[in-house]
């Protein structure tokens, strides 16, 4: 029979000491397993929902305890006596020390294993590895894939006139200090489970959504280009012809904008597991990359235009490949044409805000302004709607953006006609977005 011990603890139920439970393991010099399902005397009573427990432990243990535990912990199911059960396994952590976020570094949020109990920490033991802290990066956290290959990452290097050589792993601080694969690796290879998503809305809201994009489980540089080509449409010109010249002018500063979108790629917290998210509005772009600033990091330091990166390993790539020209110029792009307040900075995210503007002359009523991205039209709803349907009887498969642009009426007029019959049950949508079709539900006579 399973026995308590110094790497191991019995819970009966889920209860409020997980978050101490783990972090005992996390500074125990060899880690530990926690049992959730098991009496005092590793009697199993189980787990009613062993699935949503599961997930409850995995956010608790994510989001609850500082630092960053990714990669430092596992959950799988178990059964003792044929009863079902959960088992932790926690790993020893690189920097401790290890404590609930909510009670911060101190004794009553500090635990160590000693035998068969959790206890807290004194204020030495917390100073004495505290002044020992290896700092845990990207790099010192494994892959959750070892299978991994790098064949996007060669092209983008040769097209840089540089070659990767079998030796390219390490000299690029792809590998643990054990060897392994880390999530640096992870995020650059051919196929990882990172996605970027871009969210376009019809609206200043996010009440009507009207497309959902989601750009990766590839290599992040390849994600990268992928999400600016994608914004780079969006960008829409505004262009005001007069009698001597054609004025232009995007509804954002292109510069700023690629600037916004590597530092949001760059600097986000990917141990948070949350990649950075992209948003237009009808008025806007929001770009958020969450992990708020780095430890350390005052709102200053922030605009100061000083390089403080992240990921310096991402950061470094980033520069090989073309992405990133020169350390700490990002910042300095951006506010040479925007102020300090299209940043919305707190805890755990850091959030643009780019509002379309365009000056007055070329966003005025006259009749020769025109608007490239095709945004506004003079077709009635009701003439556009027939268009639509007839359309789709022809074309099942036919985008939202390709009906626009072949029944030469707006982007948004086609999307706000699609809404409207799928929410009368005119149409209804078979498959996925980018690979299903359209049904038309006729109406009986």
């Amino acid at each position: 029979m399973l026995q308590e011990n110094n790497r191991t603890e019995f819970k009966a139920e889920l209860n409020d000491k997980l978050e101490k439970e783990v972090v005992a393991f996390l500074n125990n010099r060899e880690g530990g397993v926690l049992y959730i399902g098991l009496d005092d005397e590793g009697k199993p009573v189980g787990v009613p929902d062993l699935d949503g427990t599961q997930l409850k432990i995995a956010d608790r243990i994510k989001n609850n305890i500082l630092p960053s535990t990714l990669g430092l912990f596992d959950i799988v199911s178990d059964a003792v006596d044929n009863v079902p059960v959960i088992k932790i396994l926690i790993s020893s952590g690189l920097e401790k020390p290890y404590y609930i976020k909510k009670n911060g570094m101190s004794p009553s949020g500090c635990f160590i294993r000693m035998g068969t109990s959790s206890q807290p920490m004194t204020t030495t033991m917390i100073d004495d590895l505290y002044s020992k802290r290896i700092h845990t990066t990207l790099r010192n956290i494994p892959s959750p894939r070892q299978d991994l290959t790098f064949a996007q990452l060669k092209i983008y290097y040769q097209e840089r006139g540089l070659e990767l050589n079998e030796r390219f792993a390490s000299s690029l601080e792809l590998l643990t200090p054990d060897g392994k694969y880390n999530y640096i690796a992870y995020l650059l290879a051919d196929e990882n489970g990172v996605s970027i998503k871009v969210a376009k809305y019809a609206g200043t809201d996010k009440v009507d959504l009207i497309e959902n994009e989601e750009y990766g489980y590839c290599s992040l540089i390849k994600a990268t280009n992928q999400v600016m080509e994608k914004l780079k449409i969006e960008n829409s010109t505004m262009a005001k012809v007069t009698s001597t010249k054609r004025i232009e002018k995007n509804l954002v500063e292109p510069i700023p904008m690629r600037e916004a979108v590597i530092n949001a790629i760059v600097h986000s917290d990917f141990s948070r597991e949350i990649p950075p998210v992209f948003e237009i509005f009808s008025d806007r772009m929001v770009f958020t990359s969450y992990g708020g600033l780095i430890p350390g990091q005052s709102e200053q330091d922030f605009f100061s235009c000083s390089s403080m990166p992240r990921n310096r390993e991402l950061m470094r790539v980033f520069k090989d490949v073309g992405l990133v020209e020169q350390l700490g110029s990002g910042m300095s792009r951006i506010l040479k044409v925007y102020d300090k307040s299209i940043f919305n900075i707190s805890e755990h995210f850091i959030k643009v805000e780019f509002p379309f503007s365009v000056p007055k002359d070329i966003s005025s009523a006259d009749n020769n302004v025109s608007n490239v991205s095709n945004d506004v039209s003079n077709v009635s709803d009701n003439d556009a709607e027939h268009r639509v349907l007839e359309f789709l009887r022809q074309e099942p498969t036919a985008t939202g953006r390709g009906m626009a642009a072949e029944l030469e009426i707006s982007d948004r007029q086609v999307w706000r006609i699609l809404k409207k019959l799928r929410e009368n049950g005119t149409i209804i949508r078979i498959g996925s977005t980018r690979k299903g079709y359209w049904e038309i539900k006729e109406k009986e006579l």
